[in-house]
């Protein structure tokens, strides 16, 4: 951790709220900002292309594709 975050001109109620949530998670007002901070801007792992083609579902067969003449 090499860096200090200072943040300025926060409307009270979200500063109230961060509060709130700090306590309710049984945190730090600083902690909760932290994983406020790691959630919203942590890049969800990558998935291969593999596990990308796996996960699609099977909604119809090649026949959906041909060309009806006529």
């Amino acid at each position: 951790m090499a860096s200090n975050l200072v943040v300025r001109n926060i409307d009270p109620a979200i500063v109230q709220a961060l509060k709130e949530a700090a306590a309710a998670h049984g945190r730090s007002v600083e902690a909760e900002h932290r994983e406020i901070l790691r959630a919203a801007l942590a890049r969800p792992a990558r998935r291969d292309l593999k596990d990308v083609l796996a996960a699609m579902p099977d909604v119809g067969t090649d026949d959906d594709f041909n060309v009806r003449q006529g």
